[in-house]
C-alpha cells in the first residue's frame, strides 16, 4: 500500500496531519472530521488497531521493519508528523485568529461542518428505523453536549490522564470534539495551550544550552502534566481505534448514522453568532485563568442582522463548505490512483 504513495501524496498526508492537529485544538471542531471526508478515516482507524500485542512482540523482539511495517508505520508516522508540528505552528495561527477574527474563523469551521455532513451523508443509503434512533440519539447528545457548563481546572495526574483518553475521541470520532470535552472538564488551557507553551519554551532553552527550568518547579509540574496527558491520549487512541474498528465492522450503519448525527448536533457548539459568557467569582468579577484571562462559562447564540459583517460571516461560510468539498475531490482522486 505505502509504496505506491507518490512524494505528493505524502506531503498531502503531512498536510491532512496539520489540519487534524488543528482542528483537534479548536473547541468544536474534530480531527476526525478531517480525516473522514479527506478520505483515509476507515485507513487510520485500522492501522491504529495495529498497534496490539502482536506488535509489541514484534518491538520487543527487536524486529523493528517488521514493527513498522505490520503497524502501516508510514501511514501514521507523516499523520503524526503533521499533527506534531500544528501543535506548534498553525494551533498557535488559529489562537491568533480566534482572538483577532472570531466570527470569521467560526464561520469557517460552521461551513466545514456543513460541508462534512453533506459528504458523509450522500452516499448513506442505509436509512431505517434502527439507523434513525441512531442519528437522533447522535444529534441529542451532541446538542447536550453544547449547553453543558464547564468545570474548574484540575491537575490531579490521574484526571489529567483521564483527560488525555478523553481528549483524543475527536481523532477517532468524527464529530465528537476532544477539545470542546476538554473545556467541560475545565482543563482546557491547561492542557492544550499551558502545557505545550512550557514544552515549547523548555525545547528552545535547551536548544540555547539553557537548563534553568530544571529548578523552576512549576514548569516541572507543566511538563508532568503534559507527559501523562499524551500517555492517556495514545492510551485512549489505541483504546478507541480498536472498539471502533470492532463496531465500523459489525455495525457499520449504525455507527454512520451516529457519527452524522454527532455532526448535526455538534453545529450549535461552532454557530458563529454567539455571546461569550464568562465566569463570575463570588464579587462579581471575572475569573481569570494561570495565564491572566477570562475564564469562560458557556455561550449565548443569537440570530445575527443582516449587515456587512453578517455577509463577510456567510461568504467565509461557503469558503469553509468549498474547503471540504475540495477534500472530497482530492480523497476521490487518491483512491482512484491507489
Amino acid at each position: 500500500m505505502e509504496s505506491t504513495r507518490t512524494l505528493t501524496d505524502k506531503l498531502f498526508l503531512i498536510l491532512k496531519g496539520l489540519g487534524m492537529g488543528a482542528a483537534n485544538k479548536v473547541p468544536g471542531v474534530s480531527g476526525g472530521v478531517v480525516a473522514f471526508v479527506a478520505g483515509f478515516y476507515e485507513e487510520f482507524i485500522y492501522s491504529l488497531r495495529k498497534v496490539n500485542k502482536k506488535a509489541f512482540k514484534l518491538l520487543f523482539n527487536g524486529r523493528f521493519k517488521s514493527f513498522y511495517n505490520y503497524i502501516n508505520g508510514r501511514f501514521l508516522s507523516l499523520l503524526f508528523l503533521g499533527m506534531l508540528v500544528s501543535y506548534f505552528s498553525i494551533s498557535k495561527v488559529l489562537d491568533y485568529l480566534i482572538k483577532h477574527y472570531e466570527l470569521f474563523i467560526w464561520s469557517v469551521f460552521f461551513g466545514m461542518i456543513i460541508g462534512s455532513i453533506y459528504y458523509i451523508n450522500k452516499d448513506f443509503k442505509d436509512w431505517d428505523y434502527k439507523t434513525y434512533t441512531s442519528l437522533a440519539l447522535g444529534i441529542l447528545l451532541g446538542i447536550s453536549i453544547s449547553f453543558l457548563n464547564p468545570a474548574k481546572e484540575n491537575d490531579n495526574l490521574l484526571f489529567v490522564f483521564f483527560c488525555g483518553i478523553i481528549s483524543v475521541s475527536g481523532m477517532t470520532l468524527p464529530g465528537f470534539s476532544g477539545s470542546f470535552i476538554l473545556i467541560l472538564l475545565g482543563n482546557y488551557v491547561l492542557l492544550l495551550v499551558d502545557s505545550v507553551n512550557a514544552l515549547y519554551d523548555t525545547f528552545f532553552e535547551i536548544i540555547n544550552g539553557d537548563f534553568s527550568f530544571i529548578n523552576n518547579s512549576e514548569r516541572i509540574r507543566m511538563l508532568k502534566v503534559l507527559a501523562v496527558f499524551t500517555l492517556g491520549s495514545v492510551t485512549g487512541l489505541v483504546t478507541f481505534s480498536h472498539v471502533l474498528s470492532y463496531i465500523l465492522k459489525h455495525y457499520k450503519s449504525i455507527t454512520l448514522s451516529a457519527i452524522i448525527g454527532f455532526i448535526i448536533g455538534s453545529l450549535g457548539v461552532v454557530w458563529p453568532w454567539k455571546e461569550t459568557i464568562y465566569k463570575l467569582d463570588e464579587t462579581g468579577s471575572f475569573l481569570l485563568d494561570s495565564r491572566g484571562e477570562k475564564v469562560i462559562e458557556n455561550y449565548q447564540r443569537f440570530i445575527p442582522e443582516l449587515n456587512t459583517e453578517t455577509y463577510y460571516a456567510i461568504g467565509f461560510i461557503i469558503l469553509g463548505i468549498a474547503i471540504v468539498l475540495a477534500l472530497e475531490w482530492y480523497g476521490q482522486k487518491t483512491r482512484k490512483v491507489t
